[in-house]
């Protein structure tokens, strides 16, 4: 437990100097990071890094237009909210699976599937030329706001979670086909949730919507749609439990 607990803290700490993750991120990192260290070991801590270094790669290719996208909710390095919508619920599921809970291994790399899934398919879906348009109506969405999916991301997805599944199938953490399976569906519950729930915010000062307040102009917003709670971070949490939990029906259903 205490090598863990060490090596995580030196990986969250050379994140936070390479600028991936803020102060509170770092520290949420380590907790999360000495939970998946501490109880399952080095073949835990393969799937957490297989959702973790692949994902803060792609958040700095094409920093800039990523940047521009003043609509959209949060750039930049990940803070402790975040950390913790990505993470939190696999770092639980380590723990129990700890205690010789096959199943929960499996929902542990399920949730870290959905994860890398929903965060791949970002990061490579708003450098897309195609224009997103929404999981439930199918209209056209401004690029970067919540709900919306492109054949490039889509695909970033799918690559994403199986990147994961094979890590975790690779290390005996879990199977990869109800891994991959339950990272597709947590990241496609992701955009249909931010669709549907997300806050949509409108600036009147810019007559468009958007995912903050204050408006990247300075302008307070007002909730324009959906529950006023429900943030990028909220729905990125309810992905994660959706991935563990798919995972750990599919594991069930297939026998292990």
């Amino acid at each position: 437990m205490l090598w863990g607990i060490v090596f995580a803290a030196a990986v969250a700490a050379g994140a936070w100097r390479a600028r991936a993750l803020t102060p509170d991120g770092a520290v949420a990192a380590w907790l999360v990071g000495s939970a998946t260290f501490g109880a399952g070991g080095w073949p835990a801590a393969v799937v957490l890094f297989a959702f973790f270094i692949p994902s803060a790669l792609l958040s700095r290719i094409g920093s800039a237009r990523k940047h521009a996208l003043a609509d959209a909710g949060k750039h930049g390095p990940r803070d402790a909210r975040q950390v913790f919508a990505n993470g939190g619920v696999a770092a639980v599921c380590a723990l129990l699976a700890s205690h010789g809970g096959a199943v929960f291994a499996a929902a542990f790399a399920g949730a870290f599937a959905a994860a890398a899934a929903d965060t791949w398919a970002t990061e490579i879906g708003v450098l897309s030329p195609q224009r997103p348009r929404s999981i439930l109506t199918l209209r056209p969405v401004a690029t970067g706001l919540s709900g919306g999916i492109s054949a490039a991301g889509t695909g970033a997805s799918i690559a994403g979670a199986a990147v994961v599944a094979l890590c975790a199938s690779a290390t005996g953490v879990a199977p990869f086909a109800p891994v991959v399976l339950a990272g597709i569906a947590g990241s496609l519950a992701d955009s249909a949730i931010g669709a549907a729930l997300q806050a949509l915010r409108w600036c009147p000062q810019c007559e468009r919507a958007c995912e903050t307040n204050p408006h990247v102009c300075g302008s307070p917003t007002y909730l324009h749609r959906g529950i006023a709670w429900m943030d990028n971070d909220a729905v990125n949490l309810a992905a994660t439990l959706g991935g563990a939990s798919i995972a750990g029906l599919l594991f069930l259903a297939t026998g292990g």
